[in-house]
């Protein structure tokens, strides 16, 4: 069974309620059918009627035959609820209460994510056919992070063809999409919130590496010294909240992930061999990583799957299909627990 089979059965038990804003995408209303009847979640889709039987016609579906709920975001009843919760969040910006209205009620984007900050749903997955900056910047307007969190992140979840020498099917990578050159302060928040996501998504104890070209000490550089505090800084931020997890760091890549090599590079170390998560020294490494990972190695690369966020929304490639949603949503639903 593949990780996103194993992902969506847990998401059945869940039965949360994840909201689809980009309903004139036929992609997007197969896919709300396809979860609806699996039994995934409670897919809450938003457009007008127009752009809905349009969407339904071209995809040959009918979202009233699945049980989907469809929400217009411009005649809602949640629109007066949605735009004074909007407008508390942004007028300290200088928004009036009647330019609120109007961005949640003329930008689907903005709706659905009101609809996630006020637990009206659980999630939100769009991008199909929004641009990831779009996708981000009504995220941090309308959620914002999460505690103890300053910066938002992201990681793709590796499905490896092989397990790794230690015994790992399924790593997580970051941050591999969003921050370009992260300084050790905010290396630790992408720890932090990558370790939350290991959690749930994967559901076992994190065991993190901090990737440098050195191990230990065995090069001097000050990008060696960013990746060592940023390490050191993790150990007391875990330590101070008591999330349960290992870290280490600096490692090189094959002491991180062969364990032979971790016993001879990294005696003593509390990661030899046996990471399970990988932090990147910047975004540069990451992506060149997971892509030759994916394009060499034969894994499966799920993402970017954004985190960080005071409540779960994901973004998607405008190449998506109806099943990369749907791999989507049970993420999404997962992210959701607390």
């Amino acid at each position: 069974m593949g990780i996103l089979e194993i992902l969506a059965e847990r998401a059945k038990a869940l039965n949360k309620k994840i909201v689809l804003p980009e309903g004139h995408d036929p992609r997007v209303v197969t896919a709300a059918v396809k979860a609806a009847r699996a039994g995934i979640c409670r897919p809450v889709v938003i457009g007008t009627p127009e752009e809905l039987a349009a969407a339904e016609k071209q995809a040959g579906v009918s979202l009233a035959d699945s049980s989907v709920e469809v929400i217009d975001h411009t005649t809602s009843e949640h629109l007066p609820q949605i735009a004074a919760a909007f407008y508390e969040k942004r007028k300290a910006k200088g928004m009036t209460e009647p330019e609120a209205l109007n961005v949640v009620k003329s930008n689907r984007l903005y709706f659905g994510n009101m609809m996630v900050a006020l637990d009206i749903a659980q999630g939100m997955v769009a991008g199909s056919i929004a641009s990831t900056s779009d996708m981000l910047r009504s995220a941090f307007h309308c959620i914002g992070t999460a505690k103890n969190i300053k910066l938002a992140s992201s990681l793709f979840m590796m499905d490896l063809r092989e397990p790794t020498l230690a015994g790992e099917n399924t790593l997580l990578f970051a941050d591999c999409g969003v921050n370009p050159c992260p300084t050790s302060a905010e290396l630790v928040d992408i720890a932090y919130a990558t370790a939350l996501s290991f959690r749930q998504l994967i559901g076992k104890t994190p065991r993190l590496a901090f990737l440098s070209f050195s191990t230990k000490g065995s090069a001097r550089h000050e990008l060696v010294d960013k990746m060592r505090d940023a390490c050191e800084m993790t150990r007391k931020r875990f330590a101070e909240i008591g999330l349960e997890a290992t870290v280490d760091g600096e490692l090189q890549a094959d002491a991180a992930l062969v364990p032979a090599v971790g016993a001879s590079k990294n005696k003593g170390g509390a990661i030899q061999g046996d990471a399970n998560v990988l932090i990147f020294p910047d975004l540069q490494a990451g992506n060149i990583a997971y892509k030759l990972v994916e394009r060499l190695a034969g894994a499966t690369a799920y993402g970017p799957i954004l985190q960080g966020l005071a409540r779960p929304v994901n973004d998607l490639s405008r190449g998506c299909k109806a099943d990369d949603i749907i791999g989507a949503i049970c993420i999404t639903a997962l992210q959701s627990l607390s």
